[in-house]
């Protein structure tokens, strides 16, 4: 992906990049520390989602608090991505923790395809299509501007090299 503001490539990272040495780093830390910084990652994340579905619940109509809760972990990856390429090998438990743990507790796909499939049961075709279509767009729309926020977060620092 190209950035416009500064002219410099962030690759698209879904996991480890084995040809990326500051990358690899993250595979010599011990087993245990990193499923522990995923596990107390996805009970922060999970936690915060709870409390939000509690505070907002979805109703009868479109999940409106289970599409935000998915946009904004989206945007935030986003915004992480940029922050675990800049910053590699010197924070190694960010990624688990913060990408896998907290963002894969918070964000809930499997919730939106529920939130399809009782549209459809309740005889609402025409907002489960517009529930199906607008949150992996939104979600899309998301991660492009995480991305770019990010990089204007973090103009100017040091980047790791590649």
């Amino acid at each position: 992906m190209r950035a416009e503001d500064d002219g410099e490539f962030d690759p698209v990272d879904p996991d480890v990049d084995l040809h990326v040495p500051a990358q690899r780093t993250e595979l010599d830390l011990h087993p245990g520390l990193v499923l522990g910084a995923i596990a107390v990652g996805g009970v922060v994340g999970s936690e915060a989602r709870y409390g939000l579905t509690v505070a907002f619940p979805d109703g009868a109509g479109l999940p409106w608090t289970t599409l935000w809760i998915n946009v904004v972990g989206c945007l935030l990856m986003g915004v992480l991505m940029v922050a675990v390429h800049r910053r590699g090998a010197r924070t190694p438990l960010l990624r688990p923790f913060a990408g896998v743990g907290v963002l894969g507790g918070f964000t809930t796909f499997s919730a939106y395809t529920v939130g399809v499939q009782r549209l459809l049961a309740g005889g609402a075709p025409q907002p489960a299509l517009v529930y199906l279509v607008l949150t992996p767009a939104l979600a899309i729309v998301a991660v492009v501007v995480g991305t770019r926020l990010g990089r204007i977060a973090l103009r100017g620092r040091t980047e790791v090299p590649a």
